[in-house]
């Protein structure tokens, strides 16, 4: 199976047209499409199923919670699956059976360790300026934003250390993670480096690659293609392609039409 991956196109503020990759058999959204939904038309009659997680800009001015229903409903409205803390088992036309587990993640602030989280939370609070959220009616803070975070991080762990039931209904041959924000420091922008933002955008959820034999992400408005290795395995391969703000130049070596080939048993693909 081949997959097209979009994320951070920002189409709110962005001059992009999205056009499908050829020999694709999936696109993935891995969130900030659009903050304020209205974009996600434009994938109502992509040729083949769409499959998306949120990004935090997809909550800018909304509230955290509640505005779930919402989403849901207006992505399959233009045939969107929008997968948040679900699994989705998918076979392709070579009959490859592909576990999409997918999640907005968030941010828990415990890149840097214990040590490093009340500063991570500081600086977290310019982004929550801008994406102006709240939670359950209340403003939306960090520690609120950790609480939302730790609870996608037990549903992730507990999920990719379910058994497989193999030939069985419900069975998969390989697994594909996606999440908005990234799941390593490995993917940490390079103009930005180390610093307590980073926190804001990477997770430490290296102990859970080893779970996935494929890794999609967004959020950080550059793109990765790197390999972490598996004893006794073929190493999980991370994958983010974002566009980000064309304005600012973000877009350099954007690919949009990358076809990614998800692993598979046998050879098959």
């Amino acid at each position: 199976m081949r997959l097209q991956l979009f994320s951070d196109l920002h189409l709110e503020s962005e001059d992009f047209a999205p056009q499908p990759a050829p020999g694709a058999e999936l696109l993935i959204l891995a969130g900030d499409i659009d903050s304020g939904w209205d974009a996600l038309a434009r994938f109502a009659d992509w040729p083949v199923p769409v499959l998306m997680v949120a990004g935090n800009h997809e909550f800018d001015g909304r509230d955290l919670r509640l505005s779930w229903p919402d989403l849901r409903a207006h992505a399959a409205q233009h045939g969107i699956r929008l997968l948040e803390r679900e699994s989705l088992v998918v076979t392709s036309a070579a009959g490859l059976r592909v576990r999409f587990v997918g999640t907005v993640r968030w941010s828990d602030f415990d890149l840097f360790g214990d040590q490093g989280r009340e500063r991570a939370m500081r600086a977290t609070n310019y982004f929550l300026k801008l994406m102006d959220a709240r939670i359950d009616g209340a403003e939306l803070t960090a520690e609120g934003l950790r609480n939302e975070s730790l609870a996608c991080r037990a549903w992730l762990a507990d999920e990719l250390q379910q058994p497989n039931p193999g030939a069985a209904p419900g069975g998969w041959d390989t697994t594909v993670v996606v999440t908005h924000f990234a799941p390593s420091l490995l993917s940490a922008d390079p103009r930005f480096g180390r610093q307590p933002g980073t926190a804001s955008f990477c997770n430490a959820d290296d102990d859970l690659l080893p779970l996935a034999d494929l890794w999609l992400h967004g959020h950080l408005h550059c793109r990765h293609d790197y390999s972490v290795p598996r004893p006794g395995r073929a190493p999980t391969r991370v994958v983010s392609q974002a566009m980000g703000l064309i304005r600012k130049g973000e877009a350099e070596g954007f690919e949009p039409l990358k076809l990614i080939t998800v692993p598979g048993r046998a050879g098959r693909t």
